[in-house]
């Protein structure tokens, strides 16, 4: 065989595996049912099967509306980051609606009953925990909106995690004795002109934190108001729209606090 067809055989091969391992390389996305108290829930597992032994977890619990394919798609870009992403089903039964009214008092139950609250993200995050490609010692949690209090609440309860993002979350405080026990490095995203969220819970939060010397970042998106992470949301008139600017800095933010706590590059 002569030089050139040499080189064109080689150069082909080289080819061939390499479309080969794209080929072999996906998305693993599957629903997973776990209980909590009896109560049957199914979550989202994400990941991608081309990178080889344990990656760090992340626990993504939803807005109010339940676990839909919002939700799933932050699940997704989590496992694009080579990380191993498990999406929370926290009112159980994979329960998901599209009424606010409906919305409200499902989150409003559950934000009124703490100990259900958090009972509810440590189910999901055992999952994530025993889940064979995730390490269980590097572990995260991210919560848009009502499951960004949802993740606080995590925090709080001293769940073993080493970081929680809030992203426009309702903000609770946690008590005087809990401080102790969170583990977790705390970063809070908030639309600057959000008006679901009270002046004094923002001043309440700031203080538990530096009160306990917790490792926190609040974070402030001007014109930002309430859920402008999902592009879904359109009313700004009631406080509630997406702002493509500010979805993609905080996204950005995830990203380097993930870097940073987990230790490895991750992808861009």
């Amino acid at each position: 065989m002569e030089r050139v067809g040499l080189v064109r055989y080689f150069l082909a091969m080289i080819l061939a595996l390499t479309l080969a391992t794209e080929v072999q390389a996906k998305l693993v996305a599957k629903t997973v049912e776990y209980q909590q108290d009896g109560t049957v829930c199914k979550g989202y597992l994400a990941y991608d099967d081309a990178i080889r032994g344990k990656r760090p977890g992340v626990l993504v619990v939803h807005e109010y509306w339940g676990l839909n394919d919002f939700t799933r798609k932050k699940a997704e870009q989590l496992a694009g980051l080579g990380y191993v992403a498990f999406a929370a089903d926290i009112y159980g039964q994979g329960l998901v609606t599209t009424d606010p009214k409906e919305a409200g008092r499902l989150a409003g139950e559950l934000r009124g009953n703490k100990p259900r609250l958090r009972a509810r993200a440590q189910a999901a995050l055992k999952v994530l925990s025993g889940t064979p490609v995730a390490d269980p010692q590097r572990l995260a949690a991210i919560g848009l909106c009502f499951g960004g209090t949802t993740v606080l609440e995590l925090a709080y309860s001293g769940a073993d995690l080493k970081g929680v993002v809030s992203f426009h979350g309702g903000l609770t405080s946690p008590q005087p004795e809990e401080l102790k026990s969170i583990k977790a490095a705390i970063l809070v995203l908030h639309g600057a002109d959000d008006p679901h969220v009270k002046a004094e819970d923002i001043t309440a939060f700031q203080q538990a934190m530096r009160q306990g010397g917790i490792d926190w970042q609040m974070v402030f998106f001007g014109g930002a108001v309430h859920t402008y992470m999902n592009p879904a949301a359109n009313n700004k008139a009631a406080g509630v729209a997406y702002d493509a600017r500010a979805a993609r800095r905080s996204w950005q933010y995830l990203q380097d606090l993930f870097k940073e706590i987990f230790a490895v590059k991750g992808r861009d």
